[in-house]
């Protein structure tokens, strides 16, 4: 089951973005991320470091209507390519959880490649915007990805003031929590559920 290539790659176009992406799951952090959002690029490899992906991200986005359309659909397509990439889901531990914290802030991560999408977002962030990336767009990202996905997943930023490190660490915690819930279980011979599919 290690031997299979976990990959994907995934296109996306509409009026109002274009995301090319690439991923491995088995990965070391390597690619670029070009997003045209400065701070989502930033999430984006902490996300490909920590969560020990391969990862390329490549987007054209409306940007002179704000950061929302960009963040969500990149969202979207990483989403896609996570469950392209994992296939029928065999093998793996498929829960992960982690608790991350960033100087003053801390956040925690807990997820299920359940097969069924779920957002639990809990975060009392600091309104505005960090470069052109407004805080209330991390909560649409996590929305688009456990979606897109078909991932229940559970996210509290629970403590900090700096916008900046809580939703670092809302990153780190998802990038830590997904590399343990995708990675290959050795005593694990099939698909792990009772039902036999996810």
């Amino acid at each position: 089951m290690s031997t299979v290539k976990r990959t994907a790659q995934i296109s996306r176009e509409t009026k109002e973005t274009q995301v090319s992406l690439e991923l491995g799951l088995d990965g070391t952090g390597t690619g670029t991320r070009e997003t045209g959002v400065g701070f989502l690029d930033h999430m984006l490899d902490l996300l490909a470091r920590h969560g020990r992906l391969d990862l390329d991200v490549k987007v054209t986005g409306d940007l002179q209507t704000g950061g929302h359309h960009t963040v969500e659909d990149t969202g979207i397509v990483l989403g896609q390519a996570l469950d392209q990439a994992l296939g029928d889901r065999a093998g793996i531990f498929r829960y992960g959880h982690a608790v991350v914290p960033m100087d003053e802030a801390r956040a925690s991560c807990a997820l299920d490649f359940s097969g069924r999408p779920l957002l639990v977002f809990v975060g009392d962030l600091p309104p505005g915007a960090t470069g052109t990336f407004d805080h209330e767009l991390t909560e649409e990202f996590f929305r688009a990805v456990s979606s897109a996905a078909r991932l229940t997943l559970h996210l509290q930023i629970e403590a900090g003031t700096n916008a900046h490190h809580m939703i670092e660490a809302s990153f780190k915690a998802f990038a830590r929590a997904l590399r343990a819930a995708v990675a290959i279980d050795p005593t694990e011979t099939g698909i792990p559920s009772t039902k036999g599919v996810l």
